[in-house]
């Protein structure tokens, strides 16, 4: 296939993407508001945003670009104010969200770096009160799962290890993470971060179809170099492949979100965070006539 050919194709996907993305003009978006829907409801795969992506901004500011986005289904962070861990500040931070018609379906990456009980409970209990079905957990040693997994048996709250790529001595990949889960409760898994995932040298299309079941969540972002930390840019921009990872996430019967996690340009994220959301609704409205 020429290069002529397979920008061609992408131009003519994210040209449908441009319908999806008029969801978020002001005017659609107020009708949208008023029922706290959002144009996603119908696609195959539901598509949240990760707060780290605006951890330059407050949780007020946050809310605001959700809005223009219609996007109401958030995985929150202890970053800024977006999800303090002290219990009254998360109560305010929650009554925002109810408020605007967010709903948390993930928080993280919390990170578990004492093998201790009361250290893991606190947290536990952080998602509990934010009514949270997954825990994205970051680099917890294989030491101290059997303790955390005593508490998703305790509190029925999924633990989704995040892979952070070659750097990670410990889970570089979603399959050290699957083989060190295998024999665990079946609601400790992966959160599969695509971006990280390839760097790490795997093939993120046939991981998926490995991790299965055990596939909480999944923070999306893209990359023009799969050996470049660097080289992220807006989701359709680069070599991804999203509508084969979207196809494997559908063969699974994938019941979580794909969470974009837009890591550049941290000061204005805005105009690649919307042209990922407009490329991803493209294709997954293409995939749904």
């Amino acid at each position: 296939m020429s290069n002529k050919t397979t920008f061609s194709r992408r131009d003519f996907v994210r040209s449908g993407a441009v319908v999806a993305a008029a969801f978020s003009a002001p005017a659609a978006f107020s009708a949208l508001a008023r029922e706290n829907s959002s144009p996603d409801e119908a696609l195959p795969i539901r598509l949240g945003l990760a707060s780290y992506t605006f951890r330059n901004f407050s949780r007020a500011q946050m809310i605001g670009f959700m809005k223009q986005l219609s996007v109401f289904a958030l995985n929150a962070k202890d970053v800024k104010d977006h999800l303090p861990m002290d219990a009254q500040q998360e109560a305010a931070a929650l009554a925002d969200y109810a408020a605007a018609g967010i709903k948390l379906h993930a928080a993280g990456a919390i990170y578990f770096a004492k093998d201790e009980d009361a250290d893991i409970r606190s947290k536990f209990e952080y998602c509990k009160r934010a009514g949270i079905a997954v825990i994205v957990a970051g680099d917890p040693t294989p030491e101290t799962l059997p303790r955390m997994e005593k508490f998703v048996k305790e509190y029925d709250i999924r633990i989704a290890l995040h892979n952070h790529g070659p750097e990670d001595k410990l889970w570089p990949s979603p399959l050290d993470v699957l083989k060190a889960v295998m024999g665990m409760d079946p609601r400790i898994g992966c959160c599969i971060d695509v971006g990280h995932t390839v760097r790490a040298g795997t093939d993120v299309v046939q991981v998926i179809h490995e991790v299965g079941p055990r596939l909480f969540n999944m923070h999306m972002k893209d990359l023009t170099n799969f050996q470049s930390k660097e080289s992220q840019v807006a989701v359709g921009d680069g070599i991804m492949p999203v509508r084969k990872m979207f196809e494997a996430l559908i063969a699974a019967k994938y019941q979580g979100f794909v969470d974009l996690e837009y890591e550049i340009h941290p000061d204005d994220p805005m105009p690649g965070v919307i042209a990922s959301f407009a490329y991803m609704r493209g294709v997954l409205a293409g995939m749904s006539l």
